[in-house]
């Protein structure tokens, strides 16, 4: 079984994982590996895009059982195998020297923090935070169940679509920048990842709130 645990466009998210599913569990952990506290154990593979949370695009994680390879009669491409990636110690090819390297200052950073336990309180705060203040506003509407809401991804709309424009512009003139939601989905969506600040949701918050003020 295949799952994106965080799904950034129609900002959802696996609250609690499948278990005992009968059959390998795969996880695309691109957009909230290192967000949350997890079991590992009950996952034979998971792989992310170190993007988001991580570092810098171009490396990827992979945490595999490796009960699971091997087990397969058809070749393989050598840069498929993550046998020769285990052998090499992910040194088959020239590895992105500086983005590793990045990567080994955000983890440092992530430890500062309090390690991953520490981040996710502080990622839950933030998403609170935001959600609360989006249910508290009517000329906003949050497309997305609140069972399913991601920690990492907030979207929702306005009521009334001829004022997202104004809305766009008048954040952007605050400074805020990144907001427009993916083009097949369109709305807004603000990313809270790691990195972001709790004072960063404050100020969208406070824009939120005061934009909902002057429509009245």
């Amino acid at each position: 079984m295949h799952l994106t645990s965080n799904e950034t466009i129609a900002g959802t998210q696996w609250q609690q994982f499948p278990s005992d599913c009968g059959m390998p569990l795969v996880a695309d952990m691109s957009s909230d590996i290192m967000s949350r506290v997890l079991d590992f154990n009950q996952f034979d593979l998971i792989y992310a895009g170190a993007q988001k949370n991580i570092g810098p695009a171009g490396v990827s994680l992979v945490v595999v059982n490796k009960n699971c390879l091997g087990k397969v009669d058809r070749p393989i491409p050598a840069f498929m195998d993550y046998r020769l990636h285990i052998k090499e110690a992910s040194m088959l090819n020239t590895p992105p020297v500086f983005a590793v390297y990045v990567i080994l200052l955000t983890l440092r950073w992530l430890k500062e923090q309090g390690g991953v336990a520490a981040i996710e309180q502080k990622n839950k705060a933030k998403a609170k935070l935001f959600y609360d203040t989006l249910d508290a506003l009517p000329l906003f509407h949050g497309p997305v169940a609140k069972e399913d809401r991601s920690m990492m991804n907030a979207v929702f709309l306005m009521q009334d679509p001829n004022l997202e424009k104004e809305f766009l512009t008048a954040a952007e003139q605050e400074g805020m920048v990144g907001i427009k939601g993916h083009r097949s989905v369109g709305g807004f969506r603000v990313s809270l990842y790691n990195a972001l600040p709790l004072e960063s949701v404050q100020t969208i918050t406070s824009f939120m709130r005061a934009f909902a003020n002057k429509k009245g």
